[in-house]
């Protein structure tokens, strides 16, 4: 699947980063339940979107990718919120 645009992360619909996840949650003034609620997840799944991806070297099995789409919502909800 490597050559799938979506995951070549060049494009606009890419997985963001965790940092990315967080700096966009924090920029907004958001908790990771509030931010959780606009995409209609719970807590625990927006806390494993910002969970680091490696941790002393080794894979976060804590972490999880945020899918495009969900990133994509998220943006559009803040901005409304912003609006």
């Amino acid at each position: 699947m490597a050559n799938h645009p979506n995951r070549s992360g060049k494009g606009p619909s890419r997985n963001p980063k965790a940092k990315e996840v967080k700096a966009a949650r924090v920029s907004a003034g958001l908790s990771q339940a509030a931010a959780g609620e606009l995409v209609h997840v719970n807590v625990n799944t927006w806390q494993q979107w910002e969970a680091p991806e490696v941790v002393e070297g080794e894979r976060n099995p804590q972490h999880r990718r945020m899918h495009p789409a969900v990133w994509e919502l998220f943006q559009i909800k803040v901005k409304e919120l912003v609006e």
